[in-house]
């Protein structure tokens, strides 16, 4: 069989295969998978109903291999977004925007949104952190432009605390506003205490997310150099100095079924470093890695992309699997190798990445 085998027809297979939660959906996504976009007005009162929360669709799986920040206070930047083919591009009210320019990035964020057409790129806005006290302004400027971002991404997250509080501000700038789908949140670990208290942040954040209905934990990213000033680690081109946290953020994201998001290659001219590092990445089990110059976006999709060999190889395991299953046999072996579960789940992934990339 061709690796140029339809791809949602053996997605349609891999329905028969046992329910696994896919490598970054939320339960509730994984329970809304392709259901029909519906409408949901937000009302006035703490939490949406059970009834309308059930109703209010969410995002198939979304891919987040290059993730680029563009400062939102940099108008020419910002409409460059529509020409760069990027997964997922990050319009940012935090880092890098100068403390002077805040406001005329939110507004100039608020304007790209109702103006640019984003086609398949991810439009996402970062705002300022909870502690910095500018968080409340950036959400309320941002929602007020017609057309709402796709996914907000919270930095500097330390404690559990301070989802409590980023969510009660979310809810007051979305009062009245119309929501096709939930908003994805992505949080942020840039400090020794945030990657402690992880697991803690993950529960509280998803645990808000079912009672309140109208957003969902998507994933998170290490922010590697603020972790680095945070506990005084000397940056090194292999990020040794990194392995723990980003073996940890890997388990915690994926106990958790989000995407986890690697750090920044800051060498930007460097592609051949980029490449190596972001293949590592990958290898560990990240979904996606930071971006800062448009010439990074190219070689870090594809490293974390599934090649034509892969997608063969899945393709036609998935086939062979479902054919044994029907005839009512046990376990089996493919090109050589016994097959078991976990190497059909993680063949069903591969499809389902590279449907979502295609698309």
């Amino acid at each position: 069989m061709q690796a140029s085998l339809n791809l949602k027809w053996m997605l349609t297979l891999t329905k028969h295969l046992p329910k696994r939660r896919i490598p970054g959906l939320s339960p509730t996504q994984m329970q809304n998978y392709g259901r029909h976009k519906q409408l949901h007005t937000m009302g006035e009162g703490r939490q949406l109903s059970s009834c309308a929360a059930e109703t209010l669709s969410n995002n198939v799986y979304t891919p987040r291999r290059a993730v680029l920040y563009v400062p939102g206070s940099d108008e020419r930047k910002l409409q460059k977004i529509t020409g760069l083919d990027v997964d997922c591009a990050v319009m940012d009210c935090e880092d890098g925007v100068a403390a002077n320019r805040k406001e005329e990035a939110r507004n100039t964020i608020k304007k790209a949104l109702d103006e640019l057409d984003f086609g398949r790129t991810e439009c996402v806005v970062r705002v300022n952190s909870v502690d910095s006290g500018l968080m409340e302004e950036d959400l309320k400027v941002i929602f007020r432009a017609e057309s709402m971002p796709q996914t907000i991404m919270l930095p500097k997250v330390n404690r559990p605390q301070e989802i409590h509080q980023f969510i009660e501000t979310l809810r007051e700038s979305l009062k009245g506003r119309k929501l096709n789908n939930k908003i994805q949140l992505i949080t942020f670990v840039e400090s020794a205490i945030g990657l402690i208290n992880l697991t803690e942040i993950f529960r509280t954040t998803t645990e808000l997310s079912s009672s309140e209905g109208f957003f969902d934990l998507a994933g998170v990213v290490f922010g590697s150099d603020d972790f680095c000033a945070d506990i005084g680690a000397t940056r090194t081109a292999d990020a040794s100095e990194l392995t723990y946290a980003r073996q940890k953020i890997v388990t915690c994201a994926k106990a958790f079924r989000l995407q986890a998001i690697d750090l920044v290659y800051i060498n930007y001219k460097d592609l051949e470093g980029l490449e190596k590092q972001s293949i590592d990445g990958a290898n560990m089990g990240f979904t996606g890695k930071q971006v800062i110059h448009p010439g990074q976006i190219p070689v870090v999709q594809k490293a974390f992309s599934p090649s034509p060999d892969r997608v063969e190889w899945a393709t036609e395991l998935i086939q062979a699997f479902s054919q044994h299953t029907h005839s009512g046999k046990g376990a089996f072996t493919f090109r050589g190798a016994m097959i078991d579960m976990p190497l059909v789940l993680q063949a069903r992934n591969i499809v389902q990445l590279a449907e979502a990339v295609k698309s």
